[in-house]
């Protein structure tokens, strides 16, 4: 099946449907891993806003039709050009036809645009899409970064747009 072309967008993660994407993908790793209140380590939505992040919504044909996929990108220490992607979703229903694979790249090369050289993300273990997905696209595995009690893989990728 070939990849539907999506267009990303900046948008307020804060507001729908950025916010309605973050809501569902927390929705699902709660369901997923059978805990409630946060997942992950600590995260402010306005991390994912400039001048030091951005949150991308992507859709397919025009920007009037539903949202398919979503995620953050935020900076990250020790040191400048290191970021951190957060909250990758992509809506069930458009899974398995290479969305999330957009999604990355197109967070890596806002990365970019934001002056990061290195990004870092992680994943659980109920997540083998994802985990494949990042091993795929270059993701070394890196220590336990964040502290996130519900992740399994920490990786690291130099970014060389």
């Amino acid at each position: 099946m070939t990849a539907p072309a999506v267009r990303f967008e900046a948008a307020d993660p804060e507001s729908p449907p950025a916010r309605d994407l973050i809501e569902a993908m927390i929705a699902e790793m709660q369901d997923l891993y059978g805990i409630e209140g946060h997942i992950g380590v600590p995260l402010e939505l306005s991390e994912l806003a400039p001048p030091h992040g951005v949150y991308l919504v992507g859709r397919t044909g025009d920007p009037d039709k539903t949202p398919v996929a979503g995620g953050g990108l935020r900076t990250i220490g020790p040191g400048p050009g290191l970021g951190e992607i957060k909250r990758m979703y992509v809506v069930p229903d458009w899974r398995g036809r290479g969305i999330g694979e957009q999604l990355l790249s197109a967070l890596e090369a806002a990365a970019v645009g934001l002056g990061m050289s290195r990004v870092r993300l992680d994943t659980g273990s109920r997540q083998s899409s994802a985990l494949h997905l990042y091993r795929k696209s270059g993701y070394e595995p890196v220590s336990n970064y964040n502290g996130n009690d519900h992740a399994s893989f920490w990786g690291e990728k130099r970014l060389t747009y």
